[in-house]
């Protein structure tokens, strides 16, 4: 995929999962089951992993290159990345301490929709900025999949609320 097409798929994916989200009543919003996350501890999940995500594209270019280094190895595809993950998960692989979401408050629903969008609209904005050799030039640490060129970030950024979305209206499904 080129940069405006994984720009146009990321808000496509994370609106979807935000509108559903938004269309559930504070009992679904809150509800965990079967000891999994509820639809509301998703959301704050989701939005956990994109701020630094957005944070990173702020960088300037050279911090990237200092600090994390350049591609030394061609990019995946979108398909190798999502494969990459699912074996990851496979093996046991589990959000990291600082993507762990609170117990989903119906109070702050509003609050999280807000800091979301404005986190997925940035991160798009800022990768609106990139090259398509840039996209696949500097990389970005990843706590599950180790380096990433910024295309596969994107990549993962767009797979994960894909993942996280299916995951909750699956666990919603279970006991309905």
């Amino acid at each position: 995929m080129n940069r405006n097409e994984i720009i146009h798929e990321l808000k496509l994916n994370h609106q979807a999962f935000a509108d559903w989200i938004n269309g559930l009543n504070d009992v679904q919003y809150t509800g965990s089951y079967n000891g999994k996350w509820s639809p509301g501890q998703h959301m704050e999940h989701i939005y956990k992993a994109v701020r630094p995500v957005t944070l990173a594209f702020g960088l300037p270019s050279l911090l990237l290159r200092v600090v994390f280094g350049e591609a030394n190895r061609p990019g995946r595809t979108y398909d190798g990345l999502v494969n990459r993950y699912q074996d990851k998960l496979a093996k046991g692989g589990k959000a990291g301490r600082m993507f762990i979401p609170h117990p989903a408050d119906p109070a702050r629903k509003t609050q999280l929709n807000t800091a979301y969008f404005k986190a997925i609209d940035k991160l798009c904005n800022r990768a609106s900025g990139y090259s398509e050799e840039q996209l696949d030039y500097y990389i970005l640490p990843h706590p599950l999949l180790g380096k990433l060129t910024l295309r596969e970030m994107l990549y993962f950024t767009n797979y994960h609320v894909q993942h996280h979305h299916k995951n909750a209206l699956h666990q919603l499904a279970s006991v309905s």
